[in-house]
């Protein structure tokens, strides 16, 4: 029977070989030296800008839909439709108080802003995609933490 041991090195050995020579996903941190248009430093001699980066809702600001039902806080003392201690405000309902306050309903499918765009001086974590020429960034950090 043939021995294949050392075949089966030379296998392993050229299958690291290709793995090293396709340069595979790894994490780079990055500080952000700009944010119109978006500058995110490396190290001293690569800046990352435009089309080499990809960023995660984790670093953008985007809207997002939320199913909300609470009143809002004390309106103080006013009315809407000119009459005394009135709460018609656009068919909703509210809570007349004693002292004339009132708070207002709020509730339903609302749309909101997450206002999370990457600001100068942040440090951020970063993925080096295969290749190395585009980068995801997956988030900001707390350096120091």
């Amino acid at each position: 029977m043939a021995d294949f041991s050392g075949l089966v090195e030379v296998i392993k050995q050229a299958s690291l070989d290709a793995v090293n020579a396709s340069k595979p996903a790894s994490f780079v941190f990055g500080k952000v030296i700009d944010d119109d248009p978006l500058k995110i430093e490396i190290d001293d001699k690569i800046t990352l800008e435009g089309s080499q980066l990809i960023l995660t809702r984790n670093v953008t600001d985007y809207t997002v839909e939320m199913t909300v039902e609470h009143e809002t806080e004390d309106e103080g003392r006013h009315d809407h439709d000119g009459s005394t201690n009135s709460c018609a405000a656009g068919g909703g309902t509210c809570t007349i108080m004693t002292d004339g306050n009132h708070n207002h309903e709020y509730k339903g499918r609302k749309e909101f802003e997450v206002h999370n765009a990457l600001k100068v001086d942040e440090d951020v974590l970063l993925v080096q995609m295969p290749g190395g020429q585009r980068f995801i960034v997956i988030d900001r950090l707390e350096v120091g933490s």
